[in-house]
């Protein structure tokens, strides 16, 4: 497989998860100083669905390298938003949200974990 095409796939992956993430936050307005369940929502979607990809793909084999790239780096990548996450926990932090930033990144962390986790069992049941 050539360096293009997987960037191709890549690429394409990004697109449609960058556009799915949008539609999220679209969908699910938050003031800036508020609690950002957009973004929470994205990070958690995309951790359950980054375990179910990678779980299919090693039990049951059906994700191919093409397949791979395009929804594991390119689509999942896209979606997930750490940067936007980053950035969201320090806006609490410097409105002095101090519970707020605690439970965003707490909940973030160790549901997101816990979502790859569970899907990655699920899949490979």
């Amino acid at each position: 497989m050539s360096l293009m095409y997987m960037l191709l796939l890549v690429g394409i992956g990004s697109g449609l998860g960058g556009m799915c993430r949008f539609l999220i936050s679209f969908f699910i307005k938050t003031p800036e100083t508020s609690f950002p369940f957009s973004t929470l929502l994205a990070n958690l979607l995309g951790c359950l669905l980054i375990g179910l990809f990678l779980g299919l793909s090693v039990r049951h084999h059906w994700i191919s390298k093409e397949l791979h790239f395009l929804l594991v780096t390119g689509f999942c990548g896209g979606f997930t938003t750490f940067s936007t996450f980053s950035n969201e926990a320090l806006m609490l932090l410097r409105s002095e949200a101090f519970l707020s930033f605690g439970l965003y990144v707490g909940l973030s962390l160790s549901l997101g974990v816990c979502l790859v986790a569970l899907a990655y069992w699920l899949a490979t049941l």
